[in-house]
């Protein structure tokens, strides 16, 4: 038996990959996460790297997925475990910070060959916190006010002029409140930019107590304007009532947005405004851990993913997200159709003048604490 074993191993040795490896994803996010690394990054990847595996996990929509991953990185770290079990992840920008605070990071950005073409503000800091060399970019998703024409044939382009339109078209602006999806906490946030002082320092901080002091009347205004408003159930709830006439204006997030229209959700007819001076929008961000296993290849995947051919295909128009890398460098890769569908409404001038981060974790909290005692109630 020996003597029939012995060559049948040699030859599965040799034909056998050499430098098989598993590439482990950890995502934040909902499903289309999970799905855009299995169904198109992770074998588009494979396929330039024969013998890897790319097997993507998914740790769950919103804030959550990447709190999941942060606990994670915890555990391990300390464990003083020596090869951490993931080797890229996919987190909210309100969780990089905290991961390069606590050295969980590798800066790897200077190491890859696309990561000069992260050129926003969003790939150098993270909500008040210096990220910089530690992320790239893989998307960046933005608020926007949706409307429908047939009904609003002069949208309001301020806030300023919103707050009018509204008192004008008593319960035609919907928004979510703070509780049920972040487009409302968004339009929440770009209201105190624009009529509570230094939108500067709530994005970048310093955090001063003396600040929150400033947005009394800020918030009386909002409740003022609220109580023309309707209340929507959510981020779909929004789209929804704006799809059945029920609103003719409100905030909503660009992809979900362009995603329904594409399924026939909406009429063809909505489009939307990035009104002055500006509603947040976040990235997700690609970063690789200190300990992975795979580092090499960690920055090998990143490089692919952010190159503006994947950028495009996958990120545009796959998803209708903004390129997380400079979106002049991306257009050259889109025809005129998807393009022109992404930046007609909002383009990429109007983004980088009125598309804002949101604010650092202190004044985010503040915010969302005096809307409950101040609007909510």
């Amino acid at each position: 038996m020996r003597k029939v074993c012995y060559p049948l191993v040699a030859l599965a040795l040799t034909t056998s990959p050499v430098l098989a490896e598993e590439l482990t994803v950890l995502t934040a996010g909902d499903q289309n996460m999970v799905d855009y690394v299995n169904e198109y990054l992770g074998p588009l990847f494979e396929s330039q790297n024969p013998g890897t595996t790319v097997r993507a996990v998914g740790t769950g929509p919103g804030d959550a997925g990447s709190q999941k991953i942060l606990e994670r990185f915890d555990a391990q770290a300390q464990a003083n475990v020596g090869t951490w079990d993931a080797d890229v992840a996919v987190v909210h920008e309100k969780f990089a910070g905290p991961m390069v605070e606590k050295g969980y990071l590798d800066a790897y950005r200077g190491d890859i060959e696309n990561g000069k073409l992260a050129t926003g503000a969003n790939s150098k800091m993270a909500l008040g916190t210096n990220v910089d060399g530690y992320v790239m970019p893989m998307f960046s998703s933005q608020t926007a006010l949706a409307y429908n024409p047939a009904l609003v044939p002069t949208p309001p382009r301020s806030y300023e002029e919103l707050a009018t339109w509204a008192k004008e078209n008593p319960k035609q602006f919907g928004y979510n409140g703070i509780k049920g999806g972040a487009s409302g906490v968004s339009f929440v946030m770009g209201w105190i930019y624009a009529f509570a002082g230094d939108a500067d320092k709530l994005m970048n901080g310093p955090f001063e107590e003396a600040e929150t002091a400033k947005w009394s009347d800020a918030f009386a205004s909002l409740k003022d304007f609220t109580t023309n408003a309707t209340l929507t159930p959510g981020n779909a709830g929004t789209l929804d009532m704006l799809s059945r006439g029920e609103i003719s204006m409100g905030p909503v997030w660009v992809d979900m947005f362009y995603s329904w229209k594409a399924d026939g959700k909406l009429p063809p007819e909505m489009k939307l405004v990035l009104p002055a001076p500006g509603m947040p929008g976040q990235p997700m961000h690609y970063v690789i851990p200190e300990k992975s296993g795979h580092k090499d290849l960690a920055e090998k995947f990143v490089n692919l993913a952010t190159s503006p051919e994947v950028q495009a295909e996958g990120i545009v128009k796959r998803f209708n997200w903004y390129p997380g890398i400079d979106a002049q460098l991306v257009q050259s890769k889109l025809d005129a159709a998807t393009w022109d569908k992404l930046f007609t409404d909002i383009s990429p001038e109007d983004l980088a003048k009125n598309g804002k981060s949101f604010p650092i974790a202190p004044y985010n909290t503040a915010i969302l604490e005096a809307y409950e005692r101040q609007v909510g109630n």
